[in-house]
C-alpha cells in the first residue's frame, strides 16, 4: 500500500501541474492575436485536458486499489500535431516581427518552461517507478517533450527576431 500512496502522490502532482498548464494557456489564449497562434493554443488546451482526463482515470485506478491500466487509457491520448504548418510559421512570426508582439516571447518562453519542467518531472517519475505506472509516466514525458519542442523552436525564433531589431533611437 506504500507503494500506491507514493504512486498517488506523484498522480496528483502532476494533475496540479497539468491544471496550472491549461490554465496559463486559457488566459494566454486571451493574448493572442493572431489567428495561426489561436488555433495552436486552442489544440494544446485540448490536449492538456488530455493529459487532466489520463492522470484522473490513474488516479482513480490508484485510490480504488487497482492497477494502473495506460492500454486502458490510451484512447484519450491525441495523436501530436504539427501545431502550425510551414507556411503558419511563416506568416506568424513575419506577424509578430510587424506588430512586435514583444508578450508573445514572454508567453512562448513560460510555455517552454512549463512543458520542458513536466517533461522532465515526468521522466525522472518513471525512472523512479516500475510496470504500468512506469509506462505511464513515459507516456507522459514524450507528450510533454513533443510540446516542449514545438514552443522551444518559437521562443527561440522569436527572441533571435528581437535580439537583431534595430532598437532606439
Amino acid at each position: 500500500m506504500v507503494h500506491n500512496e507514493k504512486l498517488i502522490k506523484i498522480f496528483e502532482y502532476a494533475l496540479n501541474q497539468e491544471e496550472t498548464g491549461k490554465s496559463f494557456f486559457e488566459v494566454s489564449l486571451q493574448r493572442m492575436g493572431v489567428g495561426a497562434a489561436v488555433s495552436a493554443f486552442k489544440r494544446l488546451i485540448e490536449e492538456e485536458a488530455k493529459h487532466i482526463e489520463f492522470i484522473s482515470l490513474i488516479l482513480k485506478d490508484l485510490r480504488e486499489g487497482s492497477d494502473i491500466e495506460p492500454e486502458k487509457i490510451k484512447e484519450i491520448i491525441l495523436e501530436p500535431i504539427n501545431y502550425f504548418d510551414e507556411r503558419s510559421k511563416s506568416e506568424f512570426l513575419q506577424k509578430c516581427i510587424d506588430e512586435s508582439m514583444i508578450p508573445d516571447v514572454t508567453v512562448f518562453n513560460t510555455a517552454w518552461l512549463i512543458e520542458k519542467d513536466l517533461s522532465e518531472f515526468y521522466g525522472k517519475m518513471a525512472d523512479l517507478t516500475q510496470g504500468k505506472a512506469r509506462d505511464a509516466l513515459r507516456m507522459l514525458s514524450d507528450w510533454e517533450k513533443s510540446h516542449e519542442i514545438f514552443f522551444r523552436e518559437y521562443r527561440d525564433k522569436l527572441t533571435d527576431v528581437y535580439s537583431k531589431m534595430p532598437w532606439g533611437g
